[in-house]
């Protein structure tokens, strides 16, 4: 495995995050591909055995059940000063008022949450799911700050957004003296490349760490189009980001499966390598339900492609609607 530091920061973060959206509760309404805990363990354990210390979870996974799953796997299998952990906050948690978004209220209430599920006593990267619209951004930094502040979270982060939202959080937590975001994690994949307009030059201009996540199109770019699996035909988060532009994307993963025949390797190394050639990339979040998919995506640290395969792969996209950002 290989680190690199987290943006401008001194943290140590591996090349492959590992996300936990797929591990949870099916029954809990949030994903019904979801894995439950006795198949989720294993998955976790592997990861760190091959070296990955950085975890990235969320409150609304399985409404709270993936933050369990993960805490119980890294309290027994790894040490709490090696590993980073990110979670994230914004989505509403059930049907009642503050129950999501980004007020002070909601943000002091939601991380003891998280920290009571995860069994910890601090989150590494605490990320904004999401903007509020409905509450000012000053009430957010300054609420980030403090619990920052308060030791129960090292570092914040954001997700999903505008750039010109991204650049006046930064201004604002700036302007004040308050903690500013050190990542973004947003959705980015040769299918899906809107972020290359203006979030990425913001954040290699700034030393923001990108954290992409979907980098695999929610599998698109490791089969062929017609291929269907379980989460391909239930998840309909996935559906809305990609179903609409079908028709140009695959060209696109027609693409991918040439240059990974001809370097002999997997597609889903092509598609994480074109990512992690991108100077602004620190980790992938890679979504893995089966140890294989941890290992099949490993070897795309080493793959290098070249300039002429990069333009290649990227020549057939064309502009997308926005999805992510809302």
């Amino acid at each position: 495995m290989e680190y690199v530091k987290l943006g401008h920061t001194g943290m140590d973060v591996s090349k492959i995050c590992l996300g936990t959206m797929g591990f949870g509760d099916p029954n809990s309404g949030f994903n019904e591909w979801a894995l439950g805990e006795k198949e989720s363990l294993p998955v976790i354990k592997k990861a760190l055995e091959l070296g990955i210390n950085f975890f990235d979870t969320a409150n609304i996974y399985s409404y709270g059940a993936s933050e369990k799953i993960l805490g119980k796997a890294l309290n027994d299998y790894a040490n709490r000063d090696e590993i980073v952990v990110a979670t994230k906050a914004y989505m509403k948690m059930k049907k009642a008022p503050n129950s999501g978004g980004l007020s002070r209220k909601a943000l002091f209430h939601q991380i003891d949450q998280s920290l009571k599920r995860l069994n910890m006593d601090y989150i590494d990267l605490y990320i904004i799911h999401r903007w509020d619209y409905h509450t000012p951004i000053e009430e957010t930094m300054e609420a980030l700050h403090d619990i920052v502040k308060s030791g129960k979270v090292r570092y914040i982060g954001a997700s999903a957004m505008y750039a010109w939202q991204f650049a006046k959080a930064q201004a604002v937590a700036e302007k004040n003296g308050w903690t500013k975001f050190v990542s973004m994690q947003n959705h980015l994949n040769l299918l899906y490349r809107e972020e290359e307009r203006e979030m990425l030059p913001l954040c290699e201009d700034q030393r923001i760490a990108v954290t992409p996540y979907s980098p695999l199109a929610a599998g698109r770019l490791t089969r062929d189009w017609e291929a269907a699996t379980k989460r391909f035909l239930t998840d309909t988060t996935a559906k809305s980001k990609y179903d609409t532009t079908e028709k140009q994307d695959k060209a696109i993963v027609q693409r991918v499966a040439e240059v990974a025949a001809n370097h002999g390797v997997l597609r889903a190394q092509v598609a994480l390598a074109w990512l992690l050639q991108k100077e602004t990339v620190a980790a992938p979040i890679i979504g893995a339900t089966k140890e294989s998919h941890l290992l099949d995506a490993l070897p795309a640290i080493e793959l290098r492609l070249s300039a002429d395969e990069i333009i290649y792969l990227e020549e057939p996209y064309i502009p997308h609607r926005v999805v992510g950002a809302i």
